[in-house]
């Protein structure tokens, strides 16, 4: 199961990693007030058993022998004794914590931050819990557990109340070096310690949960990165992009090293706590920003990619996307999305193209942040994800940051990498691409050109 930003996916999975049935569902996001970015916890659940009783219903006769999470990360869902929320989940995509962010920064230090894994940020479970202490101190009074999304959803289906290394990671309250909960960073929080889970191993575990009448083991799962991870059976020195809500830059690191750079972030990789690490590039402004954007334009995917067939132009207007803050390069809530350079004669194609051509930059500018905090990335780069199926958006990815790009077979790997974390088996590194996109340079040229307008 995989808990994404915009929807859940349910994969029933073979032994080799193969995907054998599938479903997803949907469900929003709110954003009550403007940098809010909010969900209902319980439509998250509602989405996840409707989608497991299709994917069940349609395997029957299936031998399911555990059940595997990955989710977003940096989220908190504050819930009580019985798992029931006690108000909106806050995600990793809200930027209302910016001066609670800039407080951490410099009442922690340097030094804390840096065996945190990364720079104090909006969106983040530590931030957002103080906003909480400070703005809805009721809900905290409340409130039993602070969990990460697909923790809760574990809980709240039967398993255990736990977290394990790549999500306690992403809170801003644990050690990435050792995978331990840091007292100076929870203390800062203000929030007490028991509202944490325990941290397991992310195979390891975690009870049994109920679904459509019938009980499953499951285990204790992983982030959706460091699944993704596991799911193409990546190791030290691999990398890749991924595009979805966000889009995420990964470089797998030999040590827990290289403080905080270039406004990158060290997590821990799935397993055993203090086992494993990468450096990531975390761009906040991918799809979110293109279905924000398509919403204004009243357009559809398909019509924004449609409008790349004519290639950007020098006249088009330039969309910038932050219009969720921004993490990586910048670590700035506060950035907001605009549109340059419109005239009386621009069209909606020129428009909707300028949109798809923003999120390119943003997913390059991820791309060239990992590179500059010095971690590695293989050439050709891999490039996965649902948002980054077409074959227009992959060549502007390409051009737009000059990097050779072999898209992978696997768009699921997250869902895929949380089943064989269940099944206790590793993935084969995946196969090298059949197809390497190469950036075309006259356009990298026109790109690079327009790219700086957005730095």
């Amino acid at each position: 199961m995989d808990l994404g930003t915009g929807s859940v996916k349910v994969a029933l999975v073979g032994e080799a990693g193969e995907t054998l049935r599938s479903a997803s569902r949907a469900y929003d996001l709110s954003s009550p007030h403007p940098g809010w970015a909010e969900a209902d916890p319980m439509e998250w659940l509602h989405a996840t058993t409707a989608a497991a009783g299709q994917v069940l219903d349609d395997s029957e006769g299936a031998v399911v022998v555990g059940v595997g999470f990955s989710g977003q990360m940096h989220g908190v869902v504050l819930c009580d004794e019985s798992l029931e929320p006690v108000r909106p989940a806050i995600t990793w995509a809200d930027s209302r914590a910016g001066d609670e962010a800039a407080d951490m920064q410099s009442v922690l230090g340097p030094e804390v931050l840096a065996r945190l894994g990364s720079p104090a940020v909006s969106g983040f479970a530590a931030t957002s819990l103080r906003w909480i202490r400070v703005h809805d101190p009721e809900a905290l009074e409340r409130a039993r557990y602070a969990l990460q999304p697909k923790d809760w959803l574990r809980a709240r289906l039967g398993g255990m109340v736990a977290t394990e290394p790549s999500d306690a990671s992403g809170t801003l309250l644990a050690n990435v070096d050792e995978g331990s909960w840091n007292d100076e960073a929870i203390a800062w929080s203000g929030v007490d310690r028991d509202l944490l889970p325990p941290i397991i191993g992310s195979s390891d575990l975690a009870g049994e949960i109920h679904l459509a009448g019938r009980t499953f083991e499951c285990v204790t799962g992983a982030s959706d990165t460091a699944a993704a991870i596991a799911g193409l059976g990546l190791s030290i020195g691999d990398g890749f992009t991924a595009v979805g809500s966000g889009s995420q830059t990964v470089s797998l690191v030999p040590q827990p090293s290289g403080g905080i750079s270039h406004g990158t972030h060290l997590f821990a990789t799935a397993g055993a706590p203090g086992s494993g690490w990468y450096r990531i590039g975390a761009v906040q402004n991918a799809g979110i920003a293109l279905r924000q954007a398509l919403t204004w334009l009243d357009a559809t995917a398909e019509q924004a990619n449609a409008a790349l067939d004519q290639g950007v132009q020098a006249s088009d207007p330039l969309f910038v996307p932050y219009v969720a803050g921004e993490r990586t390069p910048f670590v700035d809530p506060g950035l907001r999305g605009a549109w340059h350079g419109l005239g009386l004669d621009t069209s909606r194609e020129a428009m909707l193209r300028s949109v798809v051509e923003g999120v390119a930059h943003a997913v390059a500018l991820g791309i060239d942040a990992v590179l500059g905090a010095g971690a590695p990335l293989p050439d050709p780069l891999p490039l996965i994800g649902g948002g980054s199926v077409d074959a227009r958006f992959r060549q502007l990815i390409a051009d737009a940051s000059g990097c050779r790009l072999a898209p992978c077979d696997q768009p699921d790997a997250a869902v895929v990498g949380a089943a064989l974390l269940a099944l206790g088996v590793s993935a084969s590194p995946a196969s090298g691409a059949d197809d390497v996109i190469e950036p075309l340079s006259s356009a990298h040229e026109l790109l690079a050109a327009r790219q700086q307008r957005l730095v």
